[in-house]
């Protein structure tokens, strides 16, 4: 390690926290209500409560806020709480339009334009079209879910499709099993991951209708006993904060020092692969699109080259934020690059799967009107379940191609 990386180590891996943060409670179990800082001041009435998960710093209910409305105030202490516990839910948020879910996803990053994958190129092929229709008057936000809409936000006779695992995996449950028993589909960050397309810095998903009432078994299939009981259609959260501190010291050296490159038109380069059972990257059987039938590489600057660790703008955390399904090398401190695929796809994948161990999960209990808003630079996630033909499911999805690249563990890696 370069000194400046052994001083960023030590500052850093061992995670002490901002201490104005844990004054403020938001590392206790309790309710966390902001106190008045000066007479120039408002005191804002929001309270950040933690929910079950909140020691894994995943999850926080937020109250007395109302999202298409905040002072800039306010918005601090929503940017905080996002920051700090990384997936967060403000309830009964039905009224809000696709405009104000828009505004407020871009609050975060307002030199933010453009819908996070921008326009797919080739869209039949790549594994993202069967599973987003755009509102025609609002083209950053995205309605996704399962069933028959006659008409939604100016779209009309649309059928949605909850992505099954089936269509995914090189494994399946059997049919006889399919609405106990489930799988994670696919664990990923929100990323276009090429061209000039930044990773978003969050993500928004509002909950318009939620079929309730059944529960669901997620197998893991991968040779552990590992299972997870979750809420049908649940949306699963795994920390990377986490992930980078159940790294042994050598890992997280190695993640440090080291820089994944994504495929070029990522979500067609395996549109003809398969996934592992766990939704943790995919299976290596020589399967890819090769690179020539790709669409053209315009610009061989369009591959995109990130650090494998990302730091929390507010608490200075590192997470190990890699999409494992895209990742195709891997490129060392001193210059090496590790470019046999699936020797790539094994290191990735034995540094992230002890995080997604069921003890390590949040799935979030969705109900109608939830507006959940999550750190896309600091937790994986991925769609869970099997939905009967009835069980109509509809959410609106936002997130906005970021104004910079993520921040690295030191600045010369962002």
């Amino acid at each position: 390690m370069t000194e400046s990386l052994q001083n960023v180590y030590k500052d850093r891996c061992l995670h002490v926290l901002p201490p104005f943060l844990e004054a403020q409670g938001y590392f206790s179990s309790q309710p966390y209500k902001p106190e008045k800082r000066s007479e120039a001041f408002t005191m804002s009435s929001i309270i950040v409560q933690p929910i079950n998960a909140s020691d894994l710093g995943l999850g926080a209910l937020v109250q007395n806020i109302d999202p298409a409305h905040m002072s800039e105030e306010d918005f601090t202490v929503l940017r905080n709480a996002l920051y700090t516990h990384n997936v967060i839910c403000v309830k009964s948020q039905g009224k809000l339009t696709p405009k104000d879910q828009a505004e407020l996803t871009r609050r975060f990053d307002p030199a933010a334009l453009s819908y996070g994958h921008g326009k797919t190129i080739d869209a039949k092929r790549s594994v993202l079209h069967p599973d987003l229709k755009t509102i025609p008057h609002q083209p950053e936000v995205q309605v996704i879910g399962n069933g028959f809409l006659p008409e939604y936000e100016g779209l009309k006779n649309i059928t949605l499709r909850h992505p099954h695992h089936r269509t995914f995996h090189k494994t399946v449950i059997p049919d006889a099993q399919d609405l106990d028993y489930t799988r994670f589909y696919r664990w990923h960050i929100d990323a276009a991951l090429y061209g000039e397309l930044n990773p978003p810095l969050v993500t928004s998903l509002l909950a318009v209708k939620v079929p309730g009432g059944r529960r669901q078994t997620v197998l893991y299939d991968d040779g552990t006993d590992d299972v997870l009981d979750v809420p049908l259609g649940t949306t699963a959260f795994v920390s990377g904060y986490k992930m980078f501190d159940n790294l042994t010291l050598k890992q997280k050296d190695f993640a440090l020092t080291s820089k994944v490159e994504y495929a070029p038109h990522p979500y067609v380069w395996i549109s003809t692969t398969k996934s592992r059972p766990d939704g943790l990257g995919m299976v290596s059987e020589g399967k890819e699109v090769r690179i020539n039938e790709l669409p053209p590489i315009e610009n061989e600057n369009d591959i995109q080259i990130l650090p494998m660790v990302w730091k929390n703008p507010v608490t200075g955390r590192f997470a190990l934020q890699i999409h494992p399904s895209v990742v195709r090398k891997i490129h060392l401190e001193d210059g090496t690059v590790i470019d046999d695929l699936a020797k790539v796809r094994e290191i990735v994948h034995d540094m992230q799967r002890p995080a997604i161990a069921p003890k390590y999960v949040y799935a979030h209990d969705w109900e109608e009107g939830d507006l959940v808003l999550f750190n896309n630079h600091g937790v994986l996630h991925t769609v869970v379940g099997a939905f009967a033909e009835n069980e109509v499911r509809v959410f609106r999805q936002c997130n906005l191609a970021a104004s910079s690249p993520p921040l690295g563990p030191i600045a010369s890696s962002s």
